[in-house]
């Protein structure tokens, strides 16, 4: 009984506890061998970094240089650290400089480029980048980018006809497609987030075509509507929604206005719109309503604020058909050819282009004339 009382419960007879300490891997105890081990792993590293000049030896890498001739503050914080003396370099030609453009992409048409790029007396330099500006003798962007045209004064007569294809810059592909097949008087619109945008935009003006900056405003359905990144919204304080006009100005160059992208809210807002327009104005440029919204107020605000405007009469793919895209050009011809002139705005999609494209040359003879939305604009 005694020695049933000092045996271990649930254990038989032949049971032993074995002692970790003694268990032999290979002949050699198990603890002292993963002790040893354990040590190595945390050892050869901390080696590594103590005695390698470079812990970072062996992994892709590459030295910046920080400017601090750029518009990173922090980076001209940084490269005004530590002491030393700051050799001055000679400032960058504008033209060169803005993140917006790349004229080493064009390096077959490189005279063209700079002909096409903005011009440095029209831009102003922020922290966001280079953004328009009124030239120091008066001359504006709206007049300087546009191309030249026949206006409702001197048609003679004829219908003029206005298309502005927007969301440019988003997919290259498309991109390219627009500015290859649309002919040079049709305005393309760029969406302000492409990666390229300003790359692109610059190839559609070497390609003769007028250009405009599709500005993101707040719609009544925000934010499960959302037109993107620094849109400008109903109730912020007017500093911050130039803040995020700027920073959208600076996506690209060389353009003659902007178009609203959305916006029904925005634009029905007198408060939060007036302040943006008095801006348009100021930097020289021209205010497109794509005619979306009978509550905007933009009509009234650009003629309050002096800026040049037109309104779009028609939406020309809003069925995404050749049919039905081809349906709504006959409409905007008949409005053309009863006004005198009529715009017309349609997306980027391949359908879209090609039937643009087709549509555009049958236009001489309905009397008939392509203009740029410039063209069109009513002065303010």
């Amino acid at each position: 009984m005694a020695d049933n009382i000092n045996k271990p419960l649930g254990r038989k007879k032949n049971e032993r506890r074995d002692n970790p300490s003694k268990i032999r891997v290979g002949g050699f105890p198990l603890l002292p061998v993963s002790i040893a081990l354990l040590v190595t792993v945390i050892a050869v590293p901390v080696a590594w970094v103590a005695y390698v000049e470079s812990p970072l030896e062996g992994r892709p890498q590459i030295e910046v240089a920080v400017s601090s001739t750029g518009n990173n503050e922090l980076a001209r914080n940084l490269s005004t650290e530590g002491g030393e003396d700051i050799v001055e370099e000679e400032p960058i030609d504008p033209v060169e400089s803005p993140s917006f453009i790349n004229i080493d992409a064009f390096p077959e048409a490189a005279e063209a480029a700079r002909a096409a790029a903005p011009l440095p007396e029209l831009l102003e330099k922020t922290q966001h980048g280079f953004i328009p500006q009124v030239g120091p003798n008066g001359d504006r962007p709206a007049d300087v980018y546009a191309r030249a045209s026949l206006t409702p004064d001197s048609a003679n007569g004829r219908g003029l006809i206005a298309v502005v294809v927007e969301g440019l810059g988003l997919s290259e592909e498309n991109t390219r497609s627009a500015i290859e097949r649309l002919p040079d008087e049709i305005t393309l619109a760029f969406a302000p987030y492409g990666k390229d945008v300003g790359s692109l935009a610059l190839a559609a003006r070497i390609g003769g075509h007028e250009i405009m900056l599709q500005l993101p405003l707040e719609p009544f359905d925000y934010p499960q509507n959302d037109p993107g990144p620094q849109t400008l919204l109903v109730g912020q304080a007017a500093r911050a929604n130039l803040d995020r006009l700027y920073w959208l100005m600076s996506r690209m160059g060389g353009y003659t206005g902007v178009i609203n992208f959305l916006g029904a809210r925005f634009t029905s807002s007198a408060n939060d719109m007036q302040p943006v327009m008095e801006e348009i104005a100021l930097r020289g440029l021209t205010f497109l309503d794509d005619g979306a919204s009978n509550r905007s107020l933009a009509p009234q605000l650009a003629k309050q604020a002096g800026v040049d405007f037109a309104r779009a009469d028609l939406s020309l793919d809003e069925s995404p058909s050749r049919s039905d895209i081809l349906r709504q050009l006959s409409k905007l011809e008949a409005l053309a050819l009863e006004n005198g002139s009529a715009i017309g705005t349609a997306t980027s999609l391949p359908v879209t282009v090609r039937t643009i494209a087709e549509w555009a040359k049958e236009l001489e003879d309905k009397n008939l004339v392509l203009v740029p939305a410039s063209a069109l604009m009513q002065d303010n």
